[in-house]
């Protein structure tokens, strides 16, 4: 197996547009700074421009094309896991957005605060899929369901039989997703969008088959000061903010399931994360709110057959400033399949 340098996300800067959110309920005014248009990524990576569109295209080498590139596994016999590879990347797909308030801004984006919500997604993707708005208001998660080790859970997935807490949800009124319609281009690419591929590194943990990506100690994000991939890029960062907000990232992997081994997946972070396993929500973190975590046992997942091959999918959104936080932890052995295309400026 080939080792391969996987290159850090780039730092270029393009054309950026200015404009204003709304003033009141504590949300500042922000505006994107200006970019040359003779700018161009940095660090391994190169954006082409052609007419009214970008793409962002890491200079990287994968194993096949779209897949995921681990690197060799560790040589030392002391490591029970040393067969597996030390890192895996996952080509992610980023799409920009102009902010609510700004001419050709997205109304979802830069509009509101708050706190989880759960149950704004149904609990299937569509057809194509993609998440699906199911409510525009979900329930407030006013504490966490927790399982019998008291790590947070997923409210929908909560069984007693298995030892696990109970938390509480509040009901709400207040909308956190202006509209359907508004929630499907989210992950869509289409007018008003800017879109990017960028590789998210996953590293072994040294003496164990857990692998982690966490934009706090991970470089260039931990340099950055968060989760921010297309900093310079797209529509350009905020001014106040110095980093490029507004944007979702859309993520998906395969892998083997084998029940009784205890396989599992984390996300922490903000704001809105849902993770799909099969097609179905597992890790429903809806909302713009600060870092919160959710943590899945694949074995309490009854539609998993022992032995079959899963896709897994998540979907995350960054609606606000002025933080931005992305942390996975998992023991899955992950595979990427073909990424979501990513070649938009389109407005």
């Amino acid at each position: 197996m080939q080792v391969t340098t996987h290159p850090q996300a780039p730092e270029a800067t393009s054309a950026g547009d200015s404009y204003r959110s709304r003033g009141r309920h504590g949300i500042r005014k922000h505006r994107r700074g200006r970019r040359g248009s003779g700018h161009r990524a940095q660090r391994g990576t190169e954006m082409v421009a052609s007419r009214k569109w970008f793409v962002l295209a890491p200079a990287i080498s994968l194993v096949g094309f779209g897949l995921a590139a681990p690197s060799d596994g560790p040589t030392d016999t002391g490591d029970t896991y040393a067969d597996l590879p030390n890192s895996v990347t996952v080509v992610a797909t980023i799409r920009d957005f102009k902010a609510y308030g700004e001419s050709g801004g997205h109304p979802d984006f830069e509009r509101w605060t708050g706190g989880v919500r759960v149950g704004l997604v149904a609990t299937d993707l569509d057809t194509e899929g993609k998440p699906v708005a199911a409510s525009l208001t979900g329930q407030n998660l006013q504490t966490d369901y927790q399982d019998s080790s008291l790590q947070p859970i997923n409210p929908a997935l909560y069984d007693p039989a298995l030892g696990d807490i109970a938390g509480s949800l509040r009901a709400a009124t207040d909308v956190k997703i202006d509209s359907v319609e508004s929630f499907a281009q989210w992950y869509r690419d289409g007018l008003h969008t800017a879109s990017a591929s960028v590789p998210i590194t996953f590293n072994r943990k040294p003496g164990t088959n857990t692998y982690i990506f966490d934009s706090a100690t991970d470089d260039p994000f931990k340099t950055r000061g968060g989760f921010f991939p297309v900093d310079g890029l797209l529509y350009g960062n905020y001014a106040s903010t110095g980093h490029n907000f507004s944007f979702t990232t859309e993520m998906e992997t395969q892998f083997e399931f084998h029940r009784g081994e205890a396989q599992t997946f984390k996300f922490a972070g903000d704001d809105d994360v849902w993770v799909f396993i099969g097609g179905k929500l597992v890790i429903d973190l809806g909302g713009v709110h600060s870092a919160h975590a959710q943590v899945v046992n694949l074995d309490r997942l009854s539609w998993l057959t022992d032995g079959e091959s899963y896709t897994l999918k998540i979907f995350h959104a960054e609606r606000h400033t002025t933080q931005s936080n992305f942390k996975i932890e998992t023991t899955l052995q992950m595979r990427q399949v073909q990424p979501p295309a990513a070649a938009d400026l389109a407005d």
